[in-house]
């Protein structure tokens, strides 16, 4: 079952998306905007590249707030002409895909 918010960063809206796994497995997190969206390391960064998405991968992260606070670890070439390079930390830059 995923939970499904609404979070303001920067002005602008995103849809937030979080599923607990079993196991004790971190859940799965994602953050999406009308242009692009941030994943946690459970998603595929090669098939965000292959679909021309604009997407950033974070990891390392349980809550939406972990989202924002932490690093990119990788971006989609999309993404990286947007502002959203590896290292920049997530909330700095998100607008851009809002």
């Amino acid at each position: 079952m995923f939970e499904i918010e609404k979070i303001d960063v920067g002005g602008k809206t995103f849809q937030a998306m979080k599923s607990t796994l079993p196991e004790n497995a971190p859940p799965l997190l994602l953050i999406k905007g009308a242009k692009g969206y941030v994943m946690c390391g459970y998603l595929n960064i090669e098939a965000a590249e292959k679909f021309g998405s604009a997407a950033v991968i974070v990891s390392g992260v349980k809550t939406f707030d972990d989202v924002l606070n932490a690093q990119i670890k990788m971006a989609t070439t999309k993404a990286k002409k947007m502002g959203l390079e590896p290292g920049k930390i997530v909330k700095d830059v998100i607008a851009a895909l809002g």
